[in-house]
Order: C-alpha cells, then structure tokens, then sequence
C-alpha cells in the first residue's frame, strides 16, 4: 500500500448538506433560519448591541488638558537643608545626600526654620523660603534653567498625533 492509495474507510464521509437551495430539499427557503427577523437575514456585526447606544459612545471623551511645556521641580523644603547641616547648598549636594535625583530642578518651600547662615544656590525658591534663609542672614541664588526653550513634559502629556 502506497500513499496515494489511502482513502477514509467506506462511509465515514459525508458531503456537507448545502441549505438554501431551493425547496425541493430539507434546509430550502428560510435554510432553517425560521422566519423573519434580525437572525433569518444576513451577519450582524460583532459590535452590534441592538439599537442600543454603543460602548464608544456611552464612554466620555478625554476631558482636560494637560501642558507640554510644564516645567517640573523637585520640593525640597528648608527644615531638610536646615537638617543638612553644611555652609553652601547646591543641587549637587541635594544629589549626594538623597534629597534630589541627578539632573533635577530644584525649587526650595518655606516649611520649616533655619537657625544659621547658610547659602542655598537652587532654580527656584518660594516667596517663604526665601525670606526664611535670608531672614536667617543666609544668601538665596537663583541658578539658570538648563535650556532656552522648555521640553515637552514627562508622563502622560499629548503628543501631536
């Protein structure tokens, strides 16, 4: 016995019954649909829900905006440097000492008090921060941002599509 010689065993295949073909046979006319309605016609789509309104217009369109151009900076509060306990605070030593991550913005808040003069050298301060460090007899210098132009934020700001 050869390959080409192999059938399936007598019997054991049927022809596929072929409905709608006239009422001569079983499966004529409505090709055992039953009559009338949406499911005796042709396919309805998958996302069909029955005149009722879709999903993708039930659900609320994104509301809100959300700035390319926000500049972000990482909080770091007097009572913290006060804490640090050196002469000269800059971004490189909020680095070293775990306060900030490397290439951050730094903007120092007012909560919090300084007891001696100290030198703060960050991006941005608040009016009660300020106050407080030169308040103390310190000094406040604000640094420049590091590009002309801002970049577009992180997360989840939208982009031009």
């Amino acid at each position: 016995m050869k390959l080409h010689d192999l059938q399936p065993a007598e019997g054991s295949k049927k022809s596929r019954h072929r409905v709608g073909r006239s009422i001569a046979g079983k499966g004529g006319k409505t090709a055992g649909r039953g009559t009338k309605g949406q499911k005796a016609r042709d396919t309805i789509p998958a996302w069909f829900e029955g005149g009722q309104l879709r999903l993708m217009k039930r659900l609320p369109k994104l509301k809100g905006f959300t700035n390319p151009f926000r500049v972000e900076y990482t909080p770091v509060n007097v009572d913290a440097i006060a804490a640090l306990g050196v002469s000269e605070v800059t971004p490189d030593v909020l680095v070293e000492r775990g306060l900030a991550s490397k290439g951050d913005l730094v903007k120092v808040l007012g909560r919090g008090s300084v007891d001696s003069a100290i030198t703060v050298k960050a991006h941005a301060f608040s009016a009660s921060a300020e106050a407080a460090i030169t308040g103390a007899g310190g000094s406040v210098e604000k640094l420049d941002l590091p590009f002309k132009v801002r970049p577009a934020a992180k997360g989840n700001a939208h982009t031009n599509r």
